[in-house]
């Protein structure tokens, strides 16, 4: 039976340095780059699909098209006559990267407006993934119903992913940032949060701590991200954790803790093997981040 995989959030156009030093148009976003890369690594018997809001102009059709080409479902993209969609530009510097936005206005700010709409994309999804930019870019009451979208389906048995991807530029304060990281957590299964955003926005002095806070959240699963060092997962009472190989060529981070997700939840969603599973993220993001721009084909 096929299985479902939908990703949630807001794909963007991306201008992207080129070697050549000028820039190259794409399309990208943490929770669609997570999407492009699970399509690649899950099996044939689980649907991807991407749930957003873009406008019905030219570059909205052609990012439509862009993520059909990659083989994910498009069919829970909502079309809106008010709005486009958003853009980022990448900046470089010695493999590291900065961005800077214009998405204020982006119809995926809307994505969550529809309670039933929601719910009735939730019934057929076996995995559900979102992330803390998700959250961010969504007015309160629309959080509100996306919340309360996820506990349903949870109950119905669907397994929430979440990203806590922190973006304080994105929220109207750090408190505000905090105490929605910390819902979310509460209503998810998998939590795949970032060290270094986690000790610099929530004071935790180590993986350790970051996993286990989120434990106590609530979540039955918890892998702390660390770039190259040594990360932390604690599923249950249980605490392990794992070193990446170390990564000799780095080009373009973009996408790196993105695509380790995918590597991952494809792993583990048909192993629940944590080990095997850590390894396959630290492999994909390893890839990724030896080219440039965030999605590739691998």
């Amino acid at each position: 039976m096929t299985q479902t995989f939908l990703s949630i959030g807001e794909c963007m156009v991306e201008m992207a340095p080129t070697a050549a030093g000028d820039y190259s148009l794409g399309f990208a976003g943490d929770t669609l780059n997570t999407a492009w890369y699970a399509r690649q690594f899950l099996g044939e018997e689980w649907d991807v699909s991407y749930l957003t809001a873009v406008g019905e102009d030219a570059i909205s059709n052609r990012m439509v098209e862009f993520i059909a080409g990659a083989g994910i479902k498009t069919d829970l993209v909502q079309r809106r006559s008010d709005c486009t969609v958003g853009l980022y530009l990448i900046q470089l510097d010695n493999g590291e990267r900065s961005f800077a936005y214009w998405r204020s206005d982006s119809a995926a700010r809307r994505l969550a407006d529809d309670p039933a709409r929601l719910d009735a994309a939730f019934a057929a999804a076996n995995v559900i993934y979102l992330s803390g930019i998700t959250l961010a870019i969504l007015p309160l009451q629309h959080r509100l119903t996306l919340f309360d979208a996820l506990a349903a389906a949870r109950q119905r048995g669907a397994t929430v992913v979440f990203d806590t991807n922190l973006r304080p530029r994105l929220w109207d304060s750090h408190e505000t940032m905090q105490q929605t990281i910390m819902t979310a957590a509460g209503v998810s299964d998998i939590l795949l949060p970032s060290f270094d955003d986690e000790a610099t926005f929530f004071g935790d002095a180590t993986p350790d701590d970051t996993a286990r806070r989120y434990a106590d959240a609530g979540a039955p699963l918890v892998v702390v991200k660390n770039g190259g060092n040594e990360a932390t997962c604690l599923r249950g009472a249980q605490l392990s954790h794992f070193t990446p190989p170390k990564v000799a060529n780095v080009v373009d981070t973009t996408a790196a803790g993105d695509s380790f997700n995918a590597g991952f939840l494809a792993t583990y969603l048909d192993t629940g093997n944590l080990d095997d599973s850590m390894a396959a993220g630290a492999a994909l993001a390893a890839r990724v981040i030896g080219e440039r721009g965030a999605l590739i084909k691998v």
